[in-house]
Formats: C-alpha cells, sequence, structure tokens
C-alpha cells in the first residue's frame, strides 16, 4: 500500500500535466508490446473490454494513441503510441523515476540489488499465476518498460 500511495504522491500535478494511472499503464504496454487491439489490452489487464473501451477513448481524443489497421494482418483494427504520447509518457516515467531515486537515495548498491532481485521473483509469480511469462517476451514493441 505505500508503494501505491508514494505513486500517487508522485503523480500529484495541480497544472494537470501528468497522466491518468490507466493512461500512463495502457501507454507502457502498448509501448513495450506495440500495437494492440482493444481485446488484447483488456486480456493483458485482465480488465472488461467496455472498460478499457472507455479508456483508450480517451487516450485517441487526447492524441496519445492512434488507431491503425493490425500489422500482422488481422481485421481488428490496433492501437499505436503516437509520438505525443511517447513524451508524454517519458515525462511521467521521469517524475517516477526521480522519486524512485529519493526513496533508494540512502540505500547501498547490495540492497538495491536485492530488492530488484525480490521486485523480480514477485513479478514472476504474479504473471505465473495468470499463466504468463514474466519479463514479456517483446513482440515488436519498444521493449520492457
Amino acid at each position: 500500500m505505500l508503494v501505491a500511495r508514494h505513486q500517487v504522491m508522485a503523480r500529484r500535478d495541480p497544472a494537470g500535466g501528468r497522466l491518468e494511472k490507466s493512461a500512463y499503464l495502457l501507454l507502457t504496454r502498448i509501448e513495450a508490446d506495440g500495437a494492440m487491439s482493444i481485446g488484447q489490452l483488456a486480456e493483458a489487464f485482465g480488465l472488461d473490454t467496455s472498460t478499457v473501451n472507455r479508456q483508450t477513448a480517451a487516450l485517441l481524443r487526447a492524441g496519445l494513441a492512434e488507431r491503425v489497421a493490425d500489422p500482422d494482418g488481422g481485421m481488428a483494427r490496433k492501437l499505436r503510441i503516437t509520438g505525443a504520447g511517447k513524451d508524454r509518457l517519458a515525462a511521467d516515467r521521469a517524475v517516477h523515476l526521480e522519486g524512485l531515486g529519493r526513496v533508494l537515495a540512502d540505500w547501498t548498491p547490495r540492497e538495491i540489488g536485492q530488492f530488484e532481485d525480490v521486485l523480480t521473483r514477485f513479478n514472476r509469480s504474479i504473471e505465473a499465476l495468470e499463466g504468463r511469462e514474466w519479463p514479456r517476451p517483446v513482440s515488436g514493441g519498444a521493449g520492457d518498460a
């Protein structure tokens, strides 16, 4: 709960320049995996397609994502992150990393390595419960985020 609270605190921006949590998560996934359909995003996050449809509609309206033909030739249109989306995502990621840097400022390199190892195991265990591999294999996107 403290990690989530820290992320919420880092996201506070009186000017409204930070991405909503759902936008950050969706854009991160699209950036990592490449163009994805609403159905693929819903499956990836374990959400109802109507929920993802609402969230992606906001990304489209803001110009952070765009609809494109399926690069693999399928019928469904897919969502791809735009240049503006990449820029906003990078800016938010920098804020998160700065906040994390403040939290870990007095940790030793060994402690940071141990923390990374435990988080890796934690992520693998969560994904294994849902039958997924972690880290996720790169499928045409920009790599793991």
